[in-house]
């Protein structure tokens, strides 16, 4: 008897289906950064510098000490933190977030009431508490909304387990800037706005032509990769189409601390807005069953080794459903007292929380590098859109698209050629269904001092030699 399984017969039985279709949602740059060396000062001086990973490298001298000073502040473990804790996070830390986000998000308590800490789930991390979210309030198959560009690895959060659709809204073709018109430039912020007559034609062509019935708008508040914030009456006609259309709006404010150039960026949290004009259900905030909130401390703090995602709504159907399924990624008890110790920590004389002092330092870090980029932009003449929140910077790079191709064929031979050639790993606007070809999303943040001036070195040498 043949006990041999053939290579078919393997494929099967090693791996499901499910596996298989997850891989193939992960982006395909991420597989081009693997493959080319990375940049090192004294091993690999030629290599790529990684500018395409949404992480802030800049704070380990203020994180590391804090830490280490959280970790051992209190004199004994909670005897309570060694059994199962509930599971959408313990009471003393949903409290904790709940006070630290009426101050971010700047919620006037008076006016708008409070945020309900029974609404709170606190996870490992921004995707799982926004898998478990969407799985909640949609079916598999059905659609989420997700504004143009997006955030690459929403695909994967909302398709790899959850099931769902991702259902572009382009939004240029219904603003005032006209991409065909031989005159026009680089598009302003404008044009990236949601407004009705965009959603309306999203929501309609993935009904009538794709069979998908779209479930959830989920937006980047602040915008990634943009590095824009929505101003509030955009805001506002979203969560209003919303409730109109009984589609649930997910608001992700993961950049809400990184909030740095406040004068002009014109940013209102989702929750804030949403409560100004609240829903006929009054509890907590009055925001209704279809307005929520994710964050995380993975952006605003550079915390993302310590896998802390908060997930807030006012839908009561769904809270304990939330619970339930927030049990397969809770936060560890010792993790989450160090968060609770973090939030309450008050730096005397000032009687500043150490949240607040560290983010109006990291805000000011942010902006530094912000400006000394854009300055190098500024100095080539690259279009680009005047970052005023989060990590990133959004760049025009069309000029250099080579001639021949399909508009994605011709970004990637561009990308290709930045990071293979000259050691330029930015994110490619195609990864993020960019409207337009030959938009690059460069992360700022996510290099050492010396890799950020050589960053700028490289790029002034690349488009020396491209006009040459």
């Amino acid at each position: 008897m043949n006990m041999e399984a053939t290579d078919d017969e393997k494929s099967t039985t090693l791996s499901s289906s499910r596996a298989g279709r997850a891989v193939t949602l992960l982006p395909t740059y991420l597989t081009d950064a693997r493959a080319v060396q990375k940049y090192c000062r004294s091993t690999a001086p030629e290599g790529a510098l990684q500018l395409s990973v949404a992480e802030n490298q800049m704070l380990e001298d203020l994180l590391v000490p804090a830490l280490t000073k959280f970790s051992s502040s209190r004199d004994s473990f909670p005897a309570d933190a060694i059994y199962y804790q509930p599971t959408h996070g313990r009471e003393p830390l949903r409290n904790a977030l709940t006070n630290y986000l009426e101050g971010l998000l700047d919620l006037d308590k008076d006016a708008n009431g409070t945020l309900d800490p029974e609404g709170i789930v606190v996870g490992a991390g921004c995707n799982a508490v926004l898998e478990n979210l969407c799985v909640s309030l949609a079916e598999p198959g059905q659609g989420v909304m997700i504004p143009l560009p997006y955030y690459a690895a929403f695909e994967f959060d909302l398709g790899s387990r959850a099931g769902l659709e991702v259902v572009p809204v382009p939004t240029m073709e219904h603003s005032s800037y006209d991409s065909n018109s031989s005159s026009s430039s680089s598009p302003p912020p404008e044009a990236y706005y949601l407004s009705r007559a965009a959603l309306d034609a999203a929501k309609q062509t993935s009904i009538e032509e794709n069979g998908i019935e779209p479930r959830i708008l989920l937006i980047s508040h602040p915008q990634n990769p943009l590095g824009i914030c929505y101003p509030p009456h955009v805001i506002e006609e979203t969560i209003e189409w919303c409730r109109d259309n009984k589609i649930h709006l997910i608001s992700d404010e993961i950049y809400a601390g990184s909030v740095y150039q406040k004068d002009t960026a014109d940013f209102s949290s989702t929750l804030k807005v949403a409560s100004s004009s609240p829903s006929p259900d009054e509890t907590g905030l009055g925001l209704g069953p279809y307005v929520h909130l994710v964050y995380a401390l993975s952006k605003d703090f550079a915390l993302s080794g310590l896998r802390v995602g908060v997930m807030y709504s006012e839908n009561q159907e769904i809270r304990l459903p939330l619970q339930k399924l927030n049990d397969l990624c809770s936060v560890s008890s010792h993790t989450q007292n160090l968060v609770e110790d973090m939030m309450k920590e008050v730096s005397p004389p000032s009687s500043v929380h150490w949240t607040q002092g560290f983010l109006e330092e990291n805000q000011r870090r942010i902006r530094e590098r912000k400006d000394a980029w854009q300055s190098c932009l500024k100095e080539l003449e690259i279009p680009h859109l005047d970052a005023t929140a989060g990590l990133f910077c959004w760049m025009d790079f069309s000029e250099f698209l080579p001639e021949e191709g399909t508009p994605s064929e011709r970004e990637r031979a561009l990308y290709l050629e930045l990071l293979q050639e000259h050691g330029l790993l930015f994110t490619p606007g195609d990864s993020m269904k960019n409207e337009l070809p030959g938009f690059f999303r460069c992360v700022f943040t996510a290099a050492s001092d010396h890799e950020f001036e050589l960053g700028m070195e490289r790029l002034r040498k690349y488009v020396k030699e491209k006009r040459a």
